[in-house]
């Protein structure tokens, strides 16, 4: 399934693939690849509170404030509470960028492999194969709490109430 004009960047309309989740949703499964090339899925967060903070590209300002922003808040959040990053930048540029920029409590995962985050969460951009903005909170249980997608790239998610959905669940 394809929805355009969901989102938009600098105002022009883009494609997502897939189709929304909502609140109440299953989360569906995926298989990302971390920093060392390790293949990692829904299933290696069983029992937890999941922060799934998507983004374009670490490498854009709005990306990094929003990856700073999440590794900060991590510290307030119980054990039972994990921040996972996810973007199409390649595990190697995701292992610089967190040394260069202390993300020491949030997990990067890269999509680039499969895509298949970004088409089971309808956050993939069609047009420049990037994932759009967006903030998805999981429950225990794997259903989905909380979800965000932000209509115009460039913006911010709403921080706070991603953050007190989170606190909600713990």
């Amino acid at each position: 399934m394809e929805r355009k004009g969901r989102v938009t960047i600098k105002g022009n309309p883009l494609t997502l693939v897939g189709d929304e989740v909502k609140v109440g949703d299953k989360a569906p499964g995926f298989v990302l690849v971390d920093t060392d090339l390790k293949e990692v899925t829904l299933d290696d967060f069983r029992g937890k509170v999941k922060v799934f903070s998507v983004t374009p590209s670490l490498d854009t300002p709005v990306c990094d404030a929003q990856a700073r922003k999440f590794n900060e808040e991590a510290s307030a959040l119980s054990e039972d509470a994990v921040i996972i990053n996810v973007s199409m930048d390649l595990p190697f540029a995701l292992k610089r960028y967190c040394a260069a920029a202390g993300i020491d409590r949030v997990i990067t995962l890269s999509d680039h492999r499969e895509g298949s985050f970004g088409k089971n969460y309808g956050v993939l951009i069609k047009e420049l194969r990037l994932l759009a903005r967006s903030i998805f909170v999981v429950d225990r249980d794997d259903v989905i709490r909380y979800a965000e997608i932000v209509p115009e790239v460039t913006d911010h998610p709403d921080y706070e109430e991603a953050l007190a959905s989170v606190r909600e669940l713990l």
